[in-house]
Order: C-alpha cells, then structure tokens, then sequence
C-alpha cells in the first residue's frame, strides 16, 4: 500500500491540536487563567480521584490498617485540593461557592475509590 504524504494542512491542523492539549495542561499551574465553575470542579474532581488511587494502592500495599490512616488519606487530600485552588491557582473561592463547595468537589467519590483500592489491594496482597 501506498502511504500519502502529509500535506501543509495536516501538519498545521496537528500542532494545532497538539498545542490545544498542551495550553490546556498549561492552565492547570496559570493562576491568570479564567476558570468556570464546572472546568474548576472537574479539574478538583478528577484530582481527588488520582489521590484516591494512589493513597489506596499505597495504603493497600503497605499493610496499614484502621481510621487512623483513613483521616490522614481525608486531611491529606483535602490539604492538597485547598493548596491547590488557593495558592497555586489564586481563585477567588466566593466565586465558586466558597471553601466548602470546592473542598466537597469529588470528596465521597474518592472515599469510595479510595477504600476499594485499600481495601482490594491489602486483601490480595497480605492474604
């Protein structure tokens, strides 16, 4: 089979999208960029969510066990969403509902993500 070469408009229409991902990746660390209030509560959403499985596989992994762990997996996702949106991004909170809005964003879906991993992982691992 023949391979068509790409043309000028390919290449251009390419980077385009790649410089897309890449100002996207960028508005995540811009404490200029302008945010809505669902874009916000995506990113924190989401964030939650890859904390959950990372403190669930390490939680899992490492045979720790009780609620002792469990608060410290909450206080320290809560401590990294709040430094996020507050330090890093510079969002006015008010804005967006205020501080208990943007810390709940995602919160009991990560409890649950967060026990599953724990919980699947310490079982398959340790028994």
């Amino acid at each position: 089979m023949r391979q068509r070469k790409k043309s000028n408009s390919d290449m251009t229409q390419q980077d385009q999208h790649q410089n897309g991902h890449l100002s996207k990746f960028r508005q995540l660390f811009d404490p200029e960029a302008s945010w809505d209030k669902d874009q916000l509560g995506d990113v924190l959403h989401w964030m939650r969510q890859l904390m959950a499985l990372v403190c669930g596989l390490i939680w899992g992994a490492i045979p720790l066990v009780g609620g002792v762990w469990f608060m410290l997996f909450l206080a320290l996702s809560t401590g990294i969403i709040y430094s996020y949106y507050a330090l890093v991004l510079k969002v006015d909170e008010e804005e967006f509902g205020g501080h208990g809005a943007l810390l709940q964003e995602g919160l009991f879906a990560s409890m649950t993500l967060f026990l599953l991993f724990w919980t699947l992982v310490y079982s398959l691992v340790h028994f």
